[in-house]
């Protein structure tokens, strides 16, 4: 059974869903952000941060190589083989590199921290970096409805996990509405509203 430590308001939130769309059994071990967790997270992942997922021997941190393992071990469609797993692997590294620091800044400056902590300038400079990524996005969309091959798969759920904050909380996607219409599907996905019950509550 996969065991992910973590709690589902975090990037566990990504391995959860994962977990869901694999249809292979895990639970969900609850450590949080606070000191008196720091030493069961530490006991997983070195870095003193969550998630980490336990798969039998093996222990593993970073959501979106948790993430990796789970399609692996599910498979096709949801991992698929040849070039279309070396797209998987590109587009879950573009999200992690290109999208994400962005995506991040936005929301830290938009609703995460309190009014008087937020910087306008910091959020709207993320903003306009975010929409260059979504512009390459929207390309790549066009004429299909997923990133890779005809089926969703860890692609999907990597990206559009890395995107949902910003999704659930107001970005302007009306320039892009490829984009918008490939996140409604993804995170209105039966696997996915589980996993979304589990952190919006």
């Amino acid at each position: 059974m996969l065991r992910i430590h973590g709690i589902a308001k975090s990037r566990a939130f990504r391995c959860i869903w994962a977990a869901e769309e694999s249809g292979l059994p895990y639970e969900v071990v609850p450590v949080g952000f606070g000191p008196e967790h720091k030493a069961a997270v530490t006991a997983v992942n070195p870095n003193g941060k969550i998630p980490a997922m336990q798969d039998g021997e093996l222990t593993l941190f970073e959501s979106l190589a948790i993430n990796l393992h789970i399609a692996g071990r599910a498979g096709a469609p949801f991992m698929p083989s040849g070039d279309d797993a070396s797209r998987v692997l590109q587009w879950t590294l573009w999200g992690a590199t290109e999208v994400e620091p962005h995506a991040q800044q936005w929301a830290y400056n938009s609703y995460y921290l309190a009014p008087e902590a937020r910087n306008p300038a910091l959020a709207k400079a993320a903003a306009e970096a975010l929409a260059q990524r979504l512009s390459v996005l929207e390309r790549h969309l066009a004429g299909r409805r997923f990133l890779v091959g005809e089926s969703f798969t860890v692609a999907d759920c990597n990206l559009a996990a890395l995107l949902y904050g910003s999704w659930l909380n107001g970005f302007d996607y009306g320039p892009f509405p490829k984009v918008k219409s490939w996140l409604d599907v993804c995170l209105n996905r039966p696997a996915a509203l589980r996993a979304r019950k589990q952190r919006e509550g």
